[in-house]
């Protein structure tokens, strides 16, 4: 285990404080929203406060990266052991829109503490989150004498992860030799629960597609002509209808071949999870589960796939009735992957499986979008033992382990570079991240400030032994 000194690390940290919050409110001050044109400067301006931050703490490189959209910035410190392992940490310094109006008890641009709470838009998604990286290495430093990090320390703060990451990918096949690293650190992410420390061990994928049915070249009168001639409504009907079994399965073709079956250590941990199902049904605004047969809830949601109608529609929608066969239907899909899925060969199945169910006389369009892989750390991966170590001792106690189920650019990340994914994040459910009234446990954000300075050396020690 690193031999960095607990008790110096905590009096670092308790001794720089609140100079670390009054920066942070500084930049949470910018209302960089990337979602909204008329921000690009402030978004710029977040770039270039965090640039000027992290050159103070002592970053040897630090540079602004163009894009077609908005800036990421780039940052780099070489450890002073050639042989260290290189780490990349991942954030982005926009944030959602927000307005006062929108329910807000106080501005969202102008942080105010209540408590034990800092409140502000983006202060635990993500500038929090990313900041506190900035006083998590100067104590590591300050607690073990050294002069440079324990491992060689790269940041990449992207700026339109809020819309989508239009542009990531481009740049980090760009950069990828500036970005090469042993092991990628995403801090955009959470906790389980302010009770119970966790560490996310993997994101889904997503595959989305839009399938448009064109029949009769204009509506037609239904008592003219149906039951004469395909309707593209009923087609689209018959599609969704098909995409699964009795059992709840994905009933396209191939679809879970390749898939990385949850193990039963992952099984039995996440079912030791204080999981309140009927708490997490009022937060679904559901009444009941359902799901794929043979599955718990977070085992559905965290590693299995899924096939998903996100919107259908055709023909007359306004009030009384308009007896047509109507000219068109849409169909709107999205797959949830999970580790061992590869959207291209989603993609494939399921243009087969779709078109060998149209029928002649329906013209059919069908388009995907640009995907997101799934990624998966395992278990026993050296680095994620390093990060429950450095989480457990910042936390005094277990840390146990989730996934996601969402999706996001880490895979982008893990695809490119070839380094596995580990998550840092001490963002809690209750923060309301891209709703009113954001904002982030001090305590918990001081943890993650911990976490982050035992993390480096723990890291450097424990990887050159495992490799």
């Amino acid at each position: 285990m690193s031999q960095t000194p607990d008790s110096a690390v905590r009096t670092y940290i308790e001794q720089y404080r609140a100079a670390f919050l009054d920066d942070l409110a500084e930049w949470l001050r910018i209302p960089s929203v990337s979602a909204q044109p008329d921000h690009a400067p402030d978004v710029r301006r977040s770039a270039d406060w965090l640039a000027a931050k992290l050159t103070e703490t002592g970053f040897r490189t630090v540079e602004v990266w163009e894009t077609p959209g908005a800036p990421a910035v780039f940052a780099e410190w070489p450890a002073g052991d050639p042989e260290a392992p290189t780490v990349l940490v991942y954030g982005h310094h926009e944030v959602q829109p927000a307005a006062r109006e929108d329910g807000w008890d106080s501005e969202p641009f102008e942080p105010v503490v209540r408590g034990d709470r800092l409140y502000a838009r983006g202060a635990a998604d993500d500038k929090g989150q990313v900041f506190f990286h900035t006083l998590g290495v100067r104590a590591h430093l300050a607690a073990t004498g050294r002069t440079a990090p324990a491992v060689t320390l790269k940041l990449l703060i992207e700026g339109e992860e809020e819309s989508g990451s239009p542009n990531f990918r481009a740049l980090v096949e760009r950069r990828a030799e500036r970005l090469a690293a042993d092991v990628v650190i995403v801090s955009d992410t959470g906790m389980w629960s302010e009770d119970t420390p966790t560490v996310c061990t993997g994101m889904r994928g997503l595959a989305e597609c839009q399938i448009v049915l064109h029949g009769p070249d204009q509506d037609i009168h239904s008592g003219a002509f149906g039951g004469a001639v395909p309707n593209p409504a009923t087609v689209a009907a018959r599609l969704v209808a098909a995409l699964h079994d009795e059992h709840a399965r994905v009933a396209i073709p191939g679809f879970y071949e390749g898939v990385v079956e949850l193990s039963e250590r992952e099984r039995r941990l996440w079912a030791e999870l204080p999981f309140d199902e009927e708490g997490w049904l009022r937060e679904a605004h559901s009444y009941a589960t359902e799901g794929e047969a043979g599955h718990t809830t977070l085992e559905r949601v965290w590693a299995r796939p899924t096939a998903e109608v996100n919107g259908i529609g055709g023909g007359y929608q306004g009030p009384g009735s308009k007896t047509i066969i109507p000219s068109s239907a849409l169909l709107k899909l999205s797959f949830r992957l999970v580790a061992g899925q590869e959207p291209d060969h989603i993609e494939k199945i399921v243009r087969a499986w779709a078109t060998e169910r149209i029928p002649a006389g329906i013209r059919a369009e069908i388009t995907f979008l640009p995907a997101t892989r799934p990624c998966l750390t395992p278990l026993d991966h050296p680095g994620l033992q390093s990060l429950a170590r450095a989480m457990g001792r910042a936390f005094e106690g277990p840390v146990r382990f989730t996934r996601s189920g969402g999706s996001g650019p880490a895979a982008d990340l893990q695809d490119v570079l070839g380094a596995p994914v580990l998550f840092l994040g001490i963002s809690v459910p209750s923060d309301g991240w891209h709703a009113p009234n954001e904002k982030v446990e001090l305590d918990l954000l001081l943890k993650g400030v911990e976490t982050s300075a035992y993390l480096w050396g723990d890291l450097a020690e424990n990887w050159r032994h495992a490799t």
